[in-house]
């Protein structure tokens, strides 16, 4: 049963243009930056903010000698604004599709195992069921990809809740781990040898995941708890064919699982060191909001990703 209060709230007091105001806050930390970029003039800002902490009884924006920040309270409505904005897009965006004769759009993120294994697959499937749907596809760390879904940029994900906090609002069926090996080029001055060390590998060229990934992560305790400093010599990338060229042409190392360069092992190209980084990733699995009510063509790629995860582990 829905709050009476919460609906007075919304019906009463709650304008689209404050949640917009809201959001533009949120990016630019200026009443007056905001106002603009809200097509707002900035005393009819001053007052929609105004009236809006009236209304919750809360102050939303610490004011400050220049510009806004946000408080705890403004932090939820923020993020809140922007999940509901999205949501009304969306259902423009679907009525729109509608009219032109489209059946649907959907945008999925994933980390990066998933997205050149399982997610292709699916898209696949759910191109052969319904060719009209629009598949957009992000891939990034999965802190960043379950704000984005929090938000509603994203309807689906495929990666890891790593917080508490959006654990709450999250819905997570796990899938499989990542299993990681060092890989490096083949005829690499290190491949072959079964006496490598964790200290020697210190000293080499990494290709690493970008900051904020639980990679990154557990390479950092992995060599810290070792008493070592971390590599040195460092490319930070989440692209694959970044990742394969740097690797084909020089002599740096990275942490994947062997699934992803399968076809240069194969081939001969690339080749996986003698030397266990005792690494275990969590299970990565499909993340969705709590209690939303997906698109028909979200629902359908939802579908299509659990038959083919199942599809795999059978």
């Amino acid at each position: 049963m829905s709050d009476p209060r919460s609906d007075r709230f919304v019906r009463s007091h709650l304008k689209t243009r404050q949640l917009v105001l809201l959001v533009e806050l949120g990016r630019h930390g200026s009443i007056l930056h905001a106002a603009q970029a809200a097509n707002l003039t900035q005393p009819a800002a001053s007052k929609l903010l105004a009236d809006l902490e009236h209304a919750l009884g809360v102050k939303l924006f610490e004011r400050l000698p220049r510009g806004v920040a946000p408080t705890w309270y403004g932090e939820v409505m923020i993020r809140r604004a922007g999940a509901a904005l999205a949501e009304l897009d969306a259902g423009h965006q679907e009525v729109m599709e509608l009219l032109s004769g489209l059946s649907g759009r959907v945008a999925v993120g994933s980390v990066l195992t998933p997205s050149t294994t399982l997610l292709p697959a699916a898209v696949v499937a759910l191109k052969a069921r319904q060719p009209r749907v629009h598949v957009a596809i992000k891939v990034d760390t999965s802190k960043l990809m379950t704000l984005q879904l929090q938000s509603g940029e994203l309807d689906l994900v495929i990666g890891r809740v790593l917080d508490s906090e959006s654990a709450a609002q999250l819905s997570f069926e796990p899938l499989t781990d990542e299993p990681h090996s060092l890989i490096v080029r083949a005829g690499h001055p290190l491949a072959g040898r079964g006496d490598l060390s964790l200290q020697e590998l210190a000293r080499q060229s990494w290709i690493l995941p970008p900051g904020g990934s639980i990679l990154r992560d557990r390479l950092t305790a992995l060599f810290l708890t070792a008493g070592l400093d971390q590599p040195q010599q460092a490319v930070e990338t989440l692209s694959l064919p970044v990742v394969t060229s740097l690797l084909v042409q020089s002599d740096m190392v990275v942490a994947l699982p062997e699934e992803l360069v399968q076809p240069y092992l194969d081939a001969g190209l690339l080749t996986v060191l003698d030397f266990d980084l005792g690494l275990r990733m969590d299970a990565y699995g499909i993340v969705t909001r709590r209690g939303h009510q997906l698109s028909p063509g979200a629902e359908l790629m939802l579908n299509c990703l659990r038959d083919e995860a199942a599809r795999r582990a059978g």
